[in-house]
């Protein structure tokens, strides 16, 4: 058998095993920062008022009111006000008008998709999950620029209920433009059925 040469140790000098603790706690603190500062932005949702019922998906259509603004508060965009509808379809259109989710930019997506109907939120999006380097042409939006949106939530539809409601209401207009132009004539106009409810 082989024998093991033994080296003595030293004895640890008193204050030693203060600076390595010291040093393993200044390592971690280190890393942490590092690690918290790797993260990448992310979009911000606040409640204002709490909504109801299921979130959207990322195939839903969100009725919305919406009032864009830069960090600086220059309001920038607004959802255009609700017009007034004829009677006929008044009650079947959602406040609001209709956000396809999977055709905003991604960082508006991603708050949305944070949000319920009846709820108004406030939705921080840094530059990079809104238009980035690239903003719309004539828009008052710089490049890169962080944007928030109060935004309340009106309506949340799925796509087929979306193309559903829109293929009523072109039915109803139809019907009542065939309506009126044979009114004109001085005939009954043939009535016009809508998709099966």
């Amino acid at each position: 058998m082989a024998e093991v040469t033994r080296v003595p140790l030293r004895p640890i000098a008193k204050g030693s095993l203060f600076k390595l603790w010291i040093g393993v706690i200044v390592a971690v603190l280190i890393a942490g920062a590092v690690a918290w500062a790797a993260v990448p932005e992310g979009v911000d949702v606040d409640t204002i008022r709490e909504g109801e019922g299921p979130n959207p998906t990322p195939e839903s259509v969100v009725f919305v009111e919406y009032i864009g603004k830069l960090d600086d508060g220059t309001e920038f965009d607004r959802s255009p006000p609700t017009l007034p509808l004829p009677p006929e379809i008044a009650d079947m259109v959602p406040t609001g008008i209709p956000m396809e989710l999977q055709n905003v930019v991604p960082g508006f997506r991603d708050g949305l998709l944070q949000t319920q109907q009846g709820g108004a939120y406030t939705i921080e999006i840094p530059g990079s999950l809104a238009y980035g380097d690239a903003p719309p042409p004539g828009s008052d939006i710089p490049p890169n620029a962080d944007l928030t949106f109060e935004v309340t939530v009106h309506e949340i539809m799925s796509q087929e209920e979306f193309q559903g409601l829109a293929q009523r209401i072109q039915m109803l207009m139809l019907q009542q433009q065939m309506e009126t132009q044979g009114q004109g004539d001085g005939e009954a106009a043939p009535q016009v059925q809508g998709p099966p409810q």
